[in-house]
């Protein structure tokens, strides 16, 4: 199944956000067991009412789930939208041959004119000396 834009921008917003990011990262390692609240707040070293917010944010965007556990919740990574985001990204953003060689070209054009401009002020400068010398 092929992610949609819509759900690949959520995914990527929430994901946009160092602290969300590392709960994913962890939930990933952990696996489908996931860990409950308390676990991924002290692991990431979170205030219970920081954590909360980003654990929401995360399901919102369908990259976790929440399961009741007695009192606790458990939040598992949902890692078939992790795997589709990154089909998503893979698809959408690997360009082909052609495209890969036109940033190349584009960005090693962009440092020579930039060389070029750099070497040019260092040699205007002495010229500029010379000049303010001559004038004394």
């Amino acid at each position: 199944m092929t992610m949609k834009i819509t759900a690949a921008t959520r995914a990527l917003t929430a994901l946009a956000q160092e602290t969300r990011l590392g709960i994913v990262r962890l939930l990933a390692k952990v696996g489908p067991s996931g860990l409950v609240a308390g676990q991924i707040a002290l692991r990431l070293k979170l205030a219970p009412a920081t954590s909360s917010f980003h654990l929401s944010q995360l399901t919102q965007a369908g990259l976790i789930k929440p399961s009741r556990e007695g009192r606790s919740i458990r939040y598992s990574p949902v890692l078939s939208t992790i795997g589709e985001l990154l089909a998503f990204l893979e698809e959408n953003l690997s360009g082909g041959p052609t495209e890969k060689t036109a940033v190349k070209s584009t960005a090693k054009s962009a440092v020579k004119s930039t060389a070029k401009a750099a070497s040019g002020a260092v040699k205007a400068a002495p010229a500029k000396k010379k000049a303010a010398r001559k004038s004394r």
